[in-house]
Formats: structure tokens, sequence, C-alpha cells
């Protein structure tokens, strides 16, 4: 039965408002970062993909604790302090002056994404129709990349205001970032429990003493898009990439607003997708897409392709994240969707930090040395898709038998 409950939330339009603020504020950032960490600070490239991976871990540690609390304790008291931990570590990478110091504003903007994810995504789910869990988290990634366009942009005209001061232009960052902070006191706690019908996953059943609640499915998943993300290294390495490539640094920012577009674009489409196809069709598309990305960067010389490379791989993050994270709400009963958010998050942002660490010791092997991790990891994509869809069909010939 569809439900005639509209999608399109207060809770959904306050909560995509606040990620594109604070998207807004991270992305005018990142693209700078490779620029402070390996320019300006003088750190070597493994150092980069360290700060990255161990933020990262940071944030996946946090989401799977704050989210089996939040199913207990309410979402948006989580939320408000992910966000203002996040603008404190904006405020610390500005003021650095060494990269343990970056690394520790890194460590605390990612441990605010790491207590507001979780919750908010399960705040999310628990806010619209079953039906529409695709288009609900698309329309929120599109909302929130959107926002990773505007924030380079911002830093370019910031950096340009400035005579190319990177100092004084990362100070900037911290203005959209309290905005964001100050928008969850609009977002609201659902008071009631929905109407039946309303409620996405799996009926929920009595769990024996000693035993997860969350169904073996969700289990096989998880594990398969982990199993993904080992590869899948920070974008912070890829910008290395295309500076490594000749280009300046206007040129990488502008390039890294072409990705975000595509990813704003795309994010909906997708959204709306995913609750019409398989998950599967829908996740192997975006990792074809990362394959076509990785492996076309990692053999390419320079010239107006990087551009397009950028614009493909783009997709890989529009048909991947909403779409993981509404297949994983899909697959639990809804007082367990903190928790089960909070175990995918956490369990991929560890195999994002093995990610960094090894393409980042890889790629600080000498001059060149980008190509390697980017080939192994574009074909790891490819082969990931191809399996994907090949398991897909093979259950769905089996149950027809």
């Amino acid at each position: 039965m569809v439900s005639r409950r509209p999608w399109l939330t207060r809770n959904l339009i306050v909560l995509t408002l606040v990620s594109l603020m604070q998207d807004a504020a991270s992305e005018f950032l990142y693209p700078l970062l490779p620029l402070l960490i390996t320019g300006v600070l003088a750190a070597p490239p493994v150092v980069l993909g360290m700060i990255e991976g161990v933020a990262e871990a940071t944030a996946g540690i946090t989401r799977y604790v704050t989210g089996r609390w939040s199913d207990r304790s309410g979402r948006r008291p989580f939320i408000g302090a992910g966000y203002a931990l996040a603008a404190v570590g904006k405020l610390l990478v500005a003021a650095a002056t060494a990269w343990p110091v970056v690394l520790a504003g890194r460590v605390v903007d990612r441990l605010g994404k790491g207590v507001r994810s979780a919750p908010r995504d399960a705040l999310i789910a628990a806010s619209v129709p079953a039906d529409a869990l695709g288009r609900a988290f698309g329309f929120h990634r599109t909302g929130d990349t959107l926002g990773a366009v505007i924030g380079p942009l911002l830093g370019l005209a910031v950096l340009a205001a400035m005579d190319g001061d990177l100092r004084a232009t990362l100070w900037w960052a911290v203005v959209p970032a309290t905005i964001s902070a100050l928008l969850v006191a609009f977002v609201r706690e659902p008071s009631a429990p929905r109407a039946a019908g309303d409620e996405a996953g799996p009926p929920s059943t009595a769990t024996p003493a000693g035993r997860s609640p969350l169904p073996r499915h969700f289990w096989l998943v998880t594990g398969a898009l982990v199993t993904i993300a080992l590869v899948n290294f920070s974008d912070a390495l890829l910008l290395l990439r295309v500076s490594e490539l000749g280009f300046s640094t206007t040129q990488v920012v502008w390039a890294y607003v072409l990705f975000n577009t595509v990813y704003t674009l795309g994010s909906y489409p997708a959204g709306v997708l995913t609750d019409r196809w398989p998950q599967p069709y829908v996740y192997a598309a975006g990792l074809v897409a990362f394959g076509a990305g990785y492996i076309g960067l990692g053999l390419s010389r320079g010239g107006a392709g990087v551009f397009l490379l950028l614009a493909v791989y783009g997709l890989f993050p529009a048909f991947t994240d909403g779409v993981g994270k509404a297949w994983v709400s899909s697959l639990v009963p809804a007082e367990h969707r903190g928790r089960a958010q909070g175990v995918f998050q956490a369990l991929s942002s560890g195999a994002v930090l093995l990610a960094g660490l090894w393409a980042g010791l890889l790629w600080n092997a000498g001059p060149g040395s980008g190509t390697v991790p980017l080939l192994v990891s574009g074909a790891a994509a490819v082969i990931g898709a191809a399996a994907m869809v090949g398991l897909r069909l093979w259950r769905a010939r089996t149950a027809t038998r």
C-alpha cells in the first residue's frame, strides 16, 4: 500500500538546510586542505591521507555509539551537539600553524559528524513515509551537496578578496558552520509513533538475549558495502592528483565544484530510482562511475579531460551515498534505525581509514605514485559492480524457480 503522507516534511526541509550550510563550510575548507598541509605546512602526502583517515575513523566510532543512544533518548540533542562541534573543528583548522593542529581540528570536526550523522539519518527516516525513503535521502543529499558546490565557490571568492592569503581565507568557513548549528533549533523530535504502514523496514520482533536486533540481511548488505569502502580513499588525494597534473589552485577548486555539481544533480534522481528499482542496480551504477573516474585519473596526463573524469566520478556518490542509507534503513525495524545507521557508518568510516592509509603510503613512494592506488581502486570498484549485479540476478532467478 502506497502512503499518502507527504514526504517533503518540515524536518526533512530543515535538516537539508542545516546540512547545506555545514557542507558549504566543510567544502570551503576541503579543497584547500591539500594546499595547507602539503604546501604551507610542508607535510608529506601520507600525512594528508592519515589525517583524513583518522578523522573519518573518529566519526565512525562515534556514529556507532550515538546511533544506539539516540534510539533510546531522542535524536535532536545529538544533532545539535554534532553541528556545534563541527564549527569548533573548523576554527581549529583555520588557526593551525602545524599539521598536528589540523589533525586535531579535523578530528573534532568529524567527531561532530559522528555525533550527528546516525541520529540525523534515523530522524529523516522517521519523518517520511516508507515508500519515499529513497526520495527523502536523495533530496537531503541534493541539498547537502549543493552546499558542497557553494562552499568552494565562496572559498575562491574569499581567496581572491584576500589576495591569495590562504590562512585569512580559512577563517571565513566558520561563518556558515555556525549558522548551520543555529538552524538545528527548528528541528522537531517526533512526539508520537506514526500510523501503521508509514514505518519503513521489516516489523519489529522480540530479540533473544545476547543476540543483535539487526537482521541477517542487514549484515550481508553492510558487509558488502563496507568491503567496497576499503578502496574508496579520501577525495583529498584525488584533488592532490589534479594538482600533480599541473593544475593551479583555482583550477583544482573549480574541478571540485564540477564534481559536486554532478553529485548534487544526480542525488535526487538516484533516490527516486532507489524507490522503484532494486538497490543493487542503482548502487552498481555508482560503482561503474567510480571505476571510470579513478582509472581515468590514474592514466591521465592532464588536459581538459581531467574535468570530464571528475564529472563522471561525481555520479559515484550521487548513486551510492543516499542510496546506501535508504537501503540500510529499509532492512531494519523503525526502533533500531539509529543503531543500524551507526553500525553501517562506523564500519564504513573504519574502511575509509584503511583506504586512506594504504593509498597515502603508495602515494608517498615517489613522483607519479598516485597512479597505482587509483588504478587498483578503480578496477576493484568495477569488479564490485559486476558482482553486485550478478548476485542480484542470481537471487532473482533462484526465487522464481
